[in-house]
């Protein structure tokens, strides 16, 4: 048999030590891994490693997933790229590990050429084949979608020849096409359906992922080639063959233990915060307020937590439109983020039903969902108690406490940034105890990882729908099935408190959210500019009103629109890809700047990061937010010609505020 050919031989150089050059140095990496036959080494071994290898082990998942993606993607209160900040070595353990995924999936699809040749196929060869395709796909769109220009056939010569992002869309969405029109009828023998992690080499399931991840991609380029993308994604919609119910959604199982297949938010010291960005999408949205969701719980659960308790937990199920209590000095304001300056004293009048599904009330510590991590340290998630404290006057040596804030069942997060002399004195806006977490299922590494969950090919119809293109459904229809579909994930996966009861009335919602935006698709009306609310000073315990000022987007349509249709629709996206898909909402917003983004905290400039300042925080500007990841320096310090080819064709530096190809442009 003759020997593999690897086709990202170059790249996967970098998992020995660095990239080579020489031709001779690459001689190992063109012969089979193995040094195996065909009857030992076979196509499936190759898909199942790169499957389950993607699945991210500890290491690189805290740092990608986590650290970078959840940071950008909105979906974590973190700092790390949206203030401007990157690691090399988190960046290197990333680029190390998605090159190997890519080498492990090329092996299959050149074994199975290889086969093909020598006329030592099986009958379902050919299908898994063109799973290894679309698995392939899927794996260079998360790697062009991080570093934008990457190599399609790698090795050619002497160095690694890089691709323009076009060019890499443009052979991916042709793979995709080419891959589902390829499959035939034959299923596999029973004992290697177990080598597929995903859908246990069920093909019409492949099919379906196949032709959801072309409209995603069509999608993404709708702006940069609107031809293209238009031609592509009808062509995949056209027969409604996609992922479109729960049991299609391409999901593989996590476990614990250290290894690929644990939870990619299963790292203890990382506290899963709500993020300010959904907390504001969630807040009012759909209508139904707290106490019709939580209210005979919530109440059951705080008088069991009192009796063993000397000061009582108050519970408090807030007026419409009000904020919370406002302590002058002690919460920022300097942030575009319309909840800053309030901490809440209870629960928010209504609320989207899915947030109490994916995040605990703080200080619900019975609850069975509640996550007690780190397990070396549970008293920073327990407690939620904490002081703001006066200013510490020159020469004493005791600090005194202006008051004691719990939080316990409030609900409340704080945008992170520079908090600047309020850090010291507010031991409040920042505590793990004090503020919405993931709930323990999605942290204990029992839950399936999603990669493409039906609610995003409904969303991703209706978008086209109002785009004019040909898809086979409504907009609304495909809107509110998207709504449909996630409701139904959470209540599958968490059956207690079934949400979907609430759907009818939250459909029909006109009420809006902290940003502007309603649920019923008829109702467009923009908010009002302003609106009176009411808030409780914490100083002097006194009941005021203050003006509400709904936050301005510039991003989109100059910050002018807040309740169109697109807004609904990547709203409702957004909330439905938490926890797992913050490279797609990090994508969304590249590509459209929906939804509404705030600004880190600046009550002193952030280091580093000089483009956000004191004067110019309440505006939303693309210099604001990152839009991929710079190389990794082994790159150019080993190949410096290829790293030079792969940032010439970026169109500008080797930066995180570098556009993709694809991104909306000022």
């Amino acid at each position: 048999m003759k020997h593999l050919n690897i086709i990202l031989v170059g790249l996967a150089t970098l998992l020995l030590g660095g990239l080579v050059t020489a031709c001779s140095d690459f001689d190992d990496l063109n012969r089979s891994p193995f040094e195996a036959g065909a009857n030992q080494v076979q196509v499936e071994y190759f898909i199942n490693n790169a499957i389950i290898s993607a699945q991210m082990n500890p290491d690189v998942a805290e740092r990608s997933f986590v650290l970078y993606w959840k940071d950008a993607g909105h979906m974590d209160r973190i700092g790390s790229l949206s203030q401007n900040f990157t690691n090399d070595g988190w960046t290197q353990a990333y680029f190390d590990q998605v090159t190997s995924w890519l080498t492990h999936i090329n092996s299959a699809i050149s074994l199975y050429q290889e086969q093909k040749a020598e006329g030592n196929t099986k009958t379902y060869s050919n299908n898994l084949y063109q799973v290894a395709r679309i698995w392939r796909v899927y794996l260079m769109s998360e790697f062009t979608d991080n570093f934008g220009t990457m190599p399609i056939n790698s090795f050619q010569g002497e160095k690694v020849q890089f691709n323009t992002t076009e060019e890499v869309y443009t052979f991916m969405l042709k793979e995709l096409k080419e891959a589902v029109a390829g499959f035939d009828t034959n299923t596999v023998s029973g004992d290697i359906t177990n080598l597929d992690p995903a859908y246990g080499y069920d093909f019409d399931k492949w099919a379906k992922y196949g032709n959801s991840l072309r409209m995603r991609l069509a999608m993404r380029i709708s702006g940069a080639n609107p031809t293209l993308a238009k031609t592509e994604f009808e062509e995949a919609a056209k027969g409604g063959k996609y992922i479109s119910t729960f049991d299609d959604n391409f999901a593989v199982q996590e476990r614990p233990g250290w290894d690929a297949l644990t939870g990619v938010m299963s790292r203890e010291w990382n506290n899963q915060f709500l993020s300010p960005t959904l907390n504001n999408l969630y807040l009012g949205l759909g209508g139904i307020t707290s106490e019709v969701q939580v209210g005979a719980y919530a109440r059951s659960a705080v008088e069991k937590l009192n009796k063993d308790r000397e000061e009582p937990i108050n519970l408090k199920f807030s007026e419409p439109d009000y904020m919370g209590v406002k302590w002058e000095g002690y919460f920022s304001t300097k942030t575009n983020d319309p909840s800053a300056g309030y901490w809440s004293d209870g629960l928010p009048y209504s609320i989207d039903p899915r947030a109490y599904k994916a995040y605990n009330i703080p200080g619900d510590i019975n609850n069975p969902h509640f996550n007690k991590y780190p397990s070396w340290n549970t008293g920073v998630v327990t407690n939620t108690e904490r002081p703001l404290l006066l200013p510490k006057q020159e020469g004493s040596e005791k600090q005194e406490t202006l008051a004691k804030v719990n939080s316990a069942f409030a609900w409340n997060i704080s945008t992170p940034g520079n908090w600047g002399e309020m850090d010291p004195i507010n031991k409040v806006y920042s505590f793990p105890g004090s503020m919405p977490r993931l709930v323990n299922e999605f942290r204990n590494s029992s839950m399936k990882r999603v990669f493409f969950g039906s609610w995003e090919s409904y969303f991703l119809l209706a978008e086209a729908d109002i785009k004019g293109w040909s898809v086979g459904i409504d907009a609304k229809e495909a809107y509110e099935a998207g709504i449909k579909e996630s409701f139904t994930y959470w209540d599958k996966c968490f059956p207690d408190n079934m949400i979907s009861k609430y759907l009818t009335e939250y459909l029909a919602s006109e009420d809006y959210n902290r940003v502007g935006t309603s649920v019923s698709w008829d109702h467009t009306a923009e908010p009002p500019a302003t609106k009176e609310v009411s808030y409780l000073d914490g100083k002097t315990k006194e009941m005021k009103k203050a003006t509400f000022t709904y936050p301005a987007n510039q991003l989109y349509k100059n910050g002018q629109v807040k309740n169109d249709h697109l807004t609904k629709i990547i709203t409702q996206k957004f909330i439905a890809q938490v926890p797992w898909l913050p490279l797609e909402t990090w994508s969304d917003h590249r590509r459209l700047g929906l939804p509404f983004f705030e600004n880190p905290v600046v009550e002193k400039t952030i280091e580093g990061f000089d483009a956000l300042t004191t004067t110019n925080y309440m505006e939303s500007k693309w210099e604001f937010f990152p839009q991929r990841l710079p190389f990794p320096t082994s790159l150019k310090n080993n190949v410096p010609e290829s790293y030079k080819d792969a940032v010439d064709k970026l169109g500008g530096p080797d930066n995180i505020y570098t556009k993709m190809w694809w991104s909306a442009k000022p």
